[in-house]
């Protein structure tokens, strides 16, 4: 049953859709809030907690989807109805893996919007009562970004289902963590976890590696072999990599899901195989559908849950936690014991774009404490040269400024400078940076810039800079 004091909120700059929609609603028994603002609409929905939102796209403040995570996030769990006088496919499809409800698309009918609200508001409320807590065992994953944490709810969302499962996302997201944590949420958590990586395997081994061959089925056959597909019987197999297999491959694996049924090379009889799939790619399975290196088909069957890992960059706020946490992980494994982490240190990581990602920062991380020996602190001189030179930016032929502005290098008649003026300029807008930031402290200055002292004050004296207080 619907609650009769169920409350929605409508988000839409047209006036005259809130009033037709607020009466609907209100006839419906219901209360019902508007706003014409995106950000009026958050506000709104901060205080009142509602069942239901109506939200259109396109406002003079912004779009929709600007603010829909923040919507489904809201406490009272609220589903989501766009409002679109468009039928734009893309916009569809982004709204839905945000997890909207449906789409009430411009000019609406009554009965279309009373049928699509009832529905919406029936779903709410049984999801409601029927709600309970989901204990992962999450240990290879850390951070508590919101874009880790709705990863972490597609991974509660498939430890109730023996659904196959994608996993995206770039080079070092950390896809093969993810996929050992939905198998260890599942109900098949006590089989195998068959690893295959699909990039490794030679096309002319790969049939048999997967499915097995039976004794003469080609030279160097000496004896049947069971393939990694039939190891994971009762398991999990992880396809890492999948869009690496070949056409003649994805057909064959497109049968086995099919059929439940694996057929050895050289075999004459097929065998029943039970497991449970998950894939990763750092591909684009689409394009590749449409260049035809992929099966649309075999998508559609391992894409049943889609799980998109987000960049190092986008959740930046974890960094801290991975950091540390591998820093003490790696630091006990190397016997080099527990290892202090200085700000600095961290600031340095957080000004790094993180092309490749967590196996990126991991790498750097291993380097740093081979680096930092039996020293006590991290500090930004363990890091190698190219992550401690990212925060001065001298790509770009600047330097950071002492207001978080950029000095450029001087060009005298459009003649390019050497290196060596380049690096003279840079170091001493380096050092007058780093003079402004560390309030004269000689001691915060060496502590920053990870320079002994000695170092520090031959370059001061170099660039005629002083400032530091007397001892």
């Amino acid at each position: 049953m619907t609650n009769p004091t169920a409350q929605l909120l409508i988000i839409d700059d047209d006036v005259q859709i809130c009033i037709i929609l607020s009466k609907l609603i209100e006839r419906m028994g219901h209360r019902v809030y508007t706003s014409h603002t995106l950000e009026d609409g958050l506000h709104q929905a901060s205080i009142n907690p509602c069942n239901v939102i109506l939200l259109d796209l396109e406002f003079p403040d912004g779009n929709g989807l600007e603010i829909l995570p923040k919507l489904l996030k809201m406490p009272s769990s609220p589903e989501v109805i766009i409002i679109t006088g468009s039928g734009d496919l893309e916009v569809a499809e982004q709204a839905f893996k945000y997890g909207v409800w449906d789409f009430l698309q411009k000019p609406f009918s009554r009965d279309e919007a009373s049928l699509t609200i009832t529905r919406a508001m029936q779903y709410h409320s049984e999801k409601g009562s029927t709600k309970h807590p989901v204990f992962l065992d999450r240990s290879e994953i850390i951070g508590n970004s919101d874009a880790i944490r709705n990863c972490l709810s597609e991974i509660a969302r498939t430890s109730v289902t023996d659904a196959s499962v994608l996993i995206t996302g770039e080079t070092g997201t950390g896809k093969e963590s993810f996929a050992k944590a939905i198998h260890r949420n599942s109900i098949r958590s006590m089989g195998p976890f068959i690893t295959v990586d699909c990039g490794a395997l030679p096309e002319t081994l790969a049939e048999s590696t997967l499915f097995g061959h039976e004794k003469g089925a080609f030279t160097g056959a000496d004896k049947r072999q069971d393939g990694l597909i039939l190891q994971a019987e009762g398991g999990t197999l992880f396809l890492d990599e999948i869009g690496d297999l070949s056409l003649n491959i994805q057909a064959s694996l497109l049968r086995t899901l099919q059929e439940h049924r694996i057929r050895p090379l050289g075999g004459k009889e097929e065998r029943p195989v039970d497991f449970r799939l998950v894939s990763a790619t750092n591909r684009d399975l689409e394009q590749m559908v449409k260049e035809k290196t992929f099966r649309q088909d075999l998508l559609f069957r391992i894409r049943a849950i889609w799980i998109n890992l987000p960049p190092l960059r986008d959740r930046k706020q974890d960094l801290q936690e991975i950091a540390v946490h591998k820093i003490h992980e790696m630091g006990q494994r190397y016997d080099l014991g527990l290892k202090g982490v200085s700000s600095e240190f961290l600031m340095h990581l957080n000004a790094h774009h993180w092309p490749g990602n967590v196996r990126e920062l991991i790498n750097v991380l291993e380097y740093a404490l081979a680096t930092a020996g039996q020293d006590p602190i991290m500090v930004p001189k363990h890091l190698p040269p190219a992550y401690r030179i990212t925060r001065l930016d001298f790509e770009s032929g600047h330097t950071q400024g002492t207001a978080g502005q950029k000095a450029e290098m001087p060009v005298d008649n459009g003649v390019f400078p050497t290196w060596s003026d380049f690096r003279h300029h840079s170091e001493e807008n380096y050092l007058r940076m780093l003079l402004a930031k560390v309030g004269k402290s000689r001691e915060n200055a060496c502590n920053l810039s990870g320079l002994s002292q000695s170092r520090l004050y031959d370059l001061l004296k170099k660039h005629h800079l002083s400032g530091f207080r007397s001892s």
